[in-house]
């Protein structure tokens, strides 16, 4: 799991309340990410459906709505934060061994910590993983061996190819209205937008 905050046990216990969730509704987790500062906090849940490697629109809902409760009664983070249901997207981060397996031969960027080489960043085509190491291919054709360990944020790179190789989603959905920051019973807010990855 990814966070912007210190590592605490936290981690473990938003891991212990959300993944049993997402994986009784068939889908897969693929990050839970703390950031923002007390007072303007936001828990990006991040999940896919394994059919598509999305979510549409209805399945962020649903999946929102099925966080509340737990979250709710386990009260795992001090104060109030905003809960973000989302999809990976094309350009999605690669936070799991199966993910640099499933992508092998699109560009992927990463930032490196501690650095390798020097090297705090690492871009290049995917070659594949070799036990804890991504095999990577840089533009220049240097081979690069990187532990995943060192890996402490990394994403596809939007391109044609992958684009190409990207499964459409069905649109369902996509032309309703979503009220996001109504007053709710609770102290979350739950906007079911896709917000872009930096």
């Amino acid at each position: 799991m990814e966070t912007d905050l210190a590592p605490t046990d936290l981690d473990a216990r938003l891991h212990a309340i959300i993944a049993p969730v997402v994986a009784a509704m068939g889908l897969d987790l693929v990050r839970i990410q703390l950031s923002g500062q007390p007072g303007s906090l936001t828990l990006q849940v991040m999940a896919e459906d394994a059919a598509t490697g999305q979510l549409t629109i209805d399945q962020c809902a649903k999946l929102s709505r099925a966080l509340d409760l737990p979250l709710d009664e386990a009260d795992p983070i001090n104060g109030e934060y905003a809960l973000e249901v989302s999809s990976p997207g094309i350009d999605r981060p690669l936070t799991r061994p199966k993910d640099w397996l499933a992508w092998i031969g699109h560009e992927a960027k990463m930032k490196l910590e501690p650095k390798l080489d020097g090297r705090a960043r690492a871009v290049g085509d995917i070659a594949g993983l070799d036990g804890d190491h991504v095999l990577l291919t840089t533009k220049v054709g240097e081979p690069l061996r990187l532990p995943l360990d060192h890996i402490q944020g990394a994403k596809l790179v939007l391109t044609d190819r992958l684009i190409r190789a990207s499964k459409p989603l069905d649109p369902t959905g996509a032309d309703e209205i979503i009220e996001v920051g109504a007053p709710a019973d609770n102290d979350n807010e739950t906007p079911d937008n896709d917000p872009s990855e930096d």
